[in-house]
């Protein structure tokens, strides 16, 4: 997967997962990495249950982005004490 597939999948990822969990957060520039770390955390831990983790610019990939970057911002809350939502 390129770099602009990458980028496309993190902001969409990143998107839907800051849409699941509203709260305070800075803008686009952090959407795009918190989505890009998202895809890996999320692939990874869908690889380690046995499932297909990131795949390319697709719907499943984003869903994926948006599972890790979920998980992400639960990690990133619950560290920093904000409330989730």
């Amino acid at each position: 997967m390129g770099i602009i597939a990458w980028i496309i999948v993190g902001l969409l990822g990143g998107l839907l997962a800051k849409w699941i969990m509203p709260g305070e957060s800075p803008g686009i520039l952090v959407t795009i990495p918190l989505g890009i770390v998202g895809a890996v955390i999320g692939g990874f831990l869908l690889n380690l249950i046995g499932g297909i983790g990131v795949t390319g610019l697709n719907i499943w990939s984003i869903l994926v982005a948006a599972l890790g970057a979920i998980i992400l911002l639960a990690i990133g809350r619950l560290v920093t004490g904000q409330r989730i939502r």
